[in-house]
């Protein structure tokens, strides 16, 4: 077991409608913990059934507008900020979402890369009006092979942002990554911060991946029952957002903007977004299986421990769901 003296920071990720929210409420609930938000959609005040915004209280929810932007490195510095704030309460502070560069932001630091560049983006945002976002994507493959390679064709604000980086430094994204890998993180405003924590990380996910596309598509159905769009509509009829901004770029308000906007008929916008949330959840398995230090869970259909369902196979077969192994693994009991 790692060294108690320090204290617990702990961390709960997973792909959408994984089951990692009603985890993190339950260890919040069990040991004293405050919870961070770690999603890029929930900063957002407006943006609620489509975020599936909890009513459990979170840190970091409804503390931006959607006519402005959020980034990583703002995360970064606010959870930094309420990790030692909720450390000097006496309380656990507990990161749960699954905006992985969030997370990355947060525990490893980011390349000190180029700022966003509102006039650059527009540009590129403009080009893909024009060529659509093949063209983009053609010309990141001449500057920027290798993230060319990384990034689909389709995934616009990733190939935008790689794209804006080139343009305004000079250097390709890949290389200020690879400068980020040697200078260690240096740029993450945590590095002391994370020394003095004993940082535990757990990933919860369905060992099905049905199980997982099920959720999902009965989630959004439930949304649009519940007045997502609605919802949608009065964030439109506000006249001062565009769809090229973050908020309205979020899986489900984009796909609904566009049909609000004449641009596909509503049943084709709602699978176009479950098909994207679909591939939100396979982006956010990627960046899990390659993340280090993580302890994994994985739940069947009913949500409790799959057979076969822990990264640590000696656990007992008593223990069925999700939060008993989490409290077992931080009292050191068995596992």
């Amino acid at each position: 077991m790692v060294n108690g003296s320090r204290p617990l920071l702990l961390c709960v990720m997973g792909p959408t409608a994984s089951g990692k929210t009603d985890l993190a409420i339950e260890l919040a609930e069990t040991r004293n913990c405050e919870l961070v938000s770690v999603d890029s959609a929930l900063v957002y005040r407006g943006l609620d059934i489509g975020s599936a915004k909890p009513a459990y209280p979170h840190h970091l929810v409804d503390i931006r507008d959607p006519a402005e932007v959020y980034s990583a490195a703002d995360f970064a510095a606010d959870a930094a900020r309420l990790v030692e704030q909720i450390t000097a309460r006496g309380r656990t502070p507990l990161l749960v979402g699954g905006t992985m560069l969030y997370f990355r932001a947060f525990l490893q630091g980011l390349a000190d890369m180029p700022a966003a560049d509102p006039a650059i983006r527009a540009e590129i945002e403009r080009q893909a009006a024009l060529g659509g976002w093949a063209s983009v994507h053609e010309e990141l493959a001449a500057v920027d092979p290798e993230s060319a390679g990384r990034i689909h064709p389709n995934h616009s604000q990733r190939l935008s942002r790689a794209l804006e980086v080139y343009r305004a430094s000079g250097i390709p994204l890949s290389v200020w990554h690879r400068r980020q890998q040697t200078a260690g993180g240096a740029s993450s405003p945590t590095p002391g911060l994370l020394s003095r924590y004993r940082v535990v990380q757990w990933a919860i996910c369905p060992s099905d991946r049905t199980v997982l596309h099920g959720r999902i598509a009965r989630r959004f159905e439930a949304m649009m029952a519940g007045g997502l769009l609605e919802e949608v509509r009065a964030l439109r009829q506000r006249g001062d957002l565009t769809p090229d901004l973050p908020a309205i770029r979020a899986v489900g308000y984009r796909q609904l903007w566009q049909h609000l906007a004449g641009e596909c008929p509503l049943d084709e916008a709602v699978d176009r977004a479950i098909a994207a949330t679909r591939q939100l959840a396979k982006r956010q398995l990627t960046w899990l299986r390659k993340w280090p230090e993580l302890q994994w869970i994985y739940t069947d259909s009913a949500g409790n421990i799959a057979e076969n369902g822990l990264s640590d196979q000696t656990a007992r077969d008593s223990v069925r769901r999700p939060v008993e192994i989490v409290l077992n693994y931080l009292d050191g009991a068995p596992m």
